[in-house]
């Protein structure tokens, strides 16, 4: 288990803390998919992958299905995939995922946590030598399946030969977590599903180099992060923050 189940099982909790603003995140995450390929998850594999999720986060049956419905009406936004980039207080650098119907809005609101904490918001692309850019699979386990030869057979779409095992003891199942090339996430998907699991799929960024901070600044950083994921249009924070470790 290396870096990546560091960074992801620190922030794991973090990222999903607040349930209805889970909830709505998820929800524009399938209009996407719904305005990509449709309202159907047998013919929608990123559909699929993101109702999975869903479920993984406890989100009523109702409220997905809710959530399809209105992807479909005609007054539905539509809403972009923007990354905004730059560097937070004590040099850490922050990476902000959004999905916006409204791009004006959204910059503003980034910048002024970012002119809050005293950071710098650069430009797009900016930060990409500090962070892999994945495509991220978490299924439950199959005791009958060797993971070692599936990650074998799944070798030619990049996947990385690590793994994460994360044992949940309210449910009493063991999920795994793959990582592997964004531009084969269909493929990867397509042949899990074939072997029987039910994945649920995104794409995240992990830092290649975690920067050590004491606990003021890890304090006067994290409020930065609670101050971004405030706004609605804001999915997901990443930062090359190394985890607390305790």
């Amino acid at each position: 288990m290396g870096r990546a189940f560091e960074y992801r099982k620190a922030t794991k909790l973090k990222r999903w803390g607040h349930m209805a603003r889970t909830f709505t995140k998820l929800g524009k995450e399938i209009a996407i998919a719904v305005k990509a390929g449709g309202p159907e998850p047998e013919n929608n594999p990123r559909l699929r992958a993101i109702i999975a999720t869903c479920k993984r986060e406890n989100m009523p049956k109702d409220n997905i299905q809710r959530a399809i419905k209105n992807a479909m009406g005609k007054d539905q936004s539509d809403y972009k995939e923007v990354p905004y980039e730059g560097y937070g207080p004590h040099g850490i650098a922050v990476f902000v995922d959004t999905l916006t119907d409204n791009t004006t809005r959204t910059v503003a609101d980034v910048r002024s946590v970012f002119n809050k904490f005293n950071g710098n918001l650069g430009t797009q692309g900016s930060l990409s030598f500090l962070f892999d850019h994945k495509a991220q699979f978490t299924f439950k386990k199959n005791d009958a399946i060797d993971m070692d030869e599936l990650i074998l057979e799944l070798i030619d779409y990049n996947v990385e030969d690590e793994y994460d095992e994360d044992y949940d003891e309210d449910k009493e199942e063991t999920t795994i977590t793959m990582y592997g090339d964004p531009k084969s996430y269909a493929q990867i998907q397509k042949a899990l599903e074939e072997k029987g699991f039910e994945v649920a799929g995104e794409f995240t960024y992990i830092p290649n180099d975690l920067k050590d901070v004491d606990a003021e600044q890890r304090a006067t950083i994290e409020k930065m992060i609670d101050k971004l994921e405030e706004f609605d249009d804001v999915q997901t924070v990443y930062t090359n923050m190394k985890p607390d470790e305790e």
